[in-house]
């Protein structure tokens, strides 16, 4: 059967001024800082609903120190989405804290979750997709199930170098980190993890029961083109049906969104308009660009299921 899965990461808009190489608690930057949970959630959820698709939600562990996005999560777990781990902090140097900071962020994240769903999260998804043997090693002590960081796409590995770059020329230093070259050979469908993370291998440690299974972030087959929220939503309706239509024939089509691909300059965000193009597109065509997609695959034969539910498939 072929399978399609959203997932969404709820990257709060202070995360983007730290991409760019900006200070997220500068006051000009304040308006919107919230806007993920307070607005984006709801029309996720209502994308869910009118599409008939769940989601998988990669959940910053300290957002749920704030109570109003703890409920938004509390509720969308009760009707039935995945609430997957997305570290305790959203730190985009994870890989460079070390084992005793790497497992404090995934582990601090995971217990975050619990506290509020009340159910240890299953799936791990790394910030800026940055992701090491290191990560590897402990999620495997930490009995996580699979995880969705992998993103083998030339282009976007292209991106993130030439803008952390341009970053620096210009005085202002990006949070993001560049991951080594060697995640472009890594599978491009769902595989058991090995050492190094990009090769195939058993996914399995002498003290695992079940195989950690890698969801790669989609790319299209051919021309490894990024299949995520950015990309299908800059390309407006049209172009997004036409890269859904590069990926069928996928086993797995693993659709990753963020939390801004449903949000736009007019949800406080004018700020962020000079350094993020995809704030510029209105929120009615990104979310007409989402729902071309999910035609295209439903058209194809795909079924909508949760990354949790894709990862056991492959196992």
């Amino acid at each position: 059967m072929r399978l399609c899965a959203l997932s969404v990461d709820l990257d709060e808009i202070p995360n983007y001024f730290a991409i760019h190489g900006l200070d997220p608690a500068a006051p000009e930057h304040q308006a919107g800082a919230t806007a993920v949970y307070d607005v984006a959630i709801d029309r996720l959820l209502e994308l869910s609903r009118d599409a008939s698709v769940p989601l998988t939600l990669f959940t910053i562990g300290a957002d749920m120190k704030r109570p109003e996005a703890a409920r938004k999560i509390f509720e969308a777990h009760a009707a039935g989405h995945e609430i997957a781990n997305h570290t305790l902090d959203h730190r985009y140097d994870l890989t460079r804290l070390g084992r005793a900071g790497i497992e404090a962020q995934i582990a601090g994240g995971a217990r975050a979750i619990e506290d509020v769903t009340g159910e240890a999260p299953r799936g791990f998804r790394a910030p800026g997709y940055t992701i090491t043997d290191d990560v590897f090693d402990v999620l495997m002590d930490l009995d996580v199930a699979y995880d969705s960081s992998v993103f083998p796409c030339p282009a976007y590995f292209a991106a993130k170098v030439g803008s952390i770059g341009a970053y620096r020329a210009r005085g202002r230093e990006s949070r993001s980190v560049v991951d080594s070259p060697n995640v472009l050979r890594a599978p491009m469908r769902p595989y058991f993890v090995g050492r190094p993370y990009w090769r195939r291998g058993t996914g399995m440690t002498p003290s695992r029961v079940a195989p950690l299974v890698e969801l790669p972030i989609q790319v299209t087959p051919r021309f490894r083109l990024p299949f995520i929220g950015t990309s299908l939503t800059l390309a407006g309706p049209d172009g997004a049906r036409r890269l859904a239509e590069m990926c069928v024939g996928e086993p797995l089509v693993n659709l990753e969104l963020h939390g801004i691909d449903v949000l736009d300059e007019f949800d406080a965000l004018e700020a962020l308009l000079p350094h993020q193009p995809d704030v510029r597109v209105l929120r009615q065509r990104k979310l007409a660009s989402l729902h071309a997609v999910i035609e295209t695959l439903r058209a194809a034969g795909y079924a909508f299921v949760r990354l949790d539910e894709a990862a056991a498939r492959f196992v």
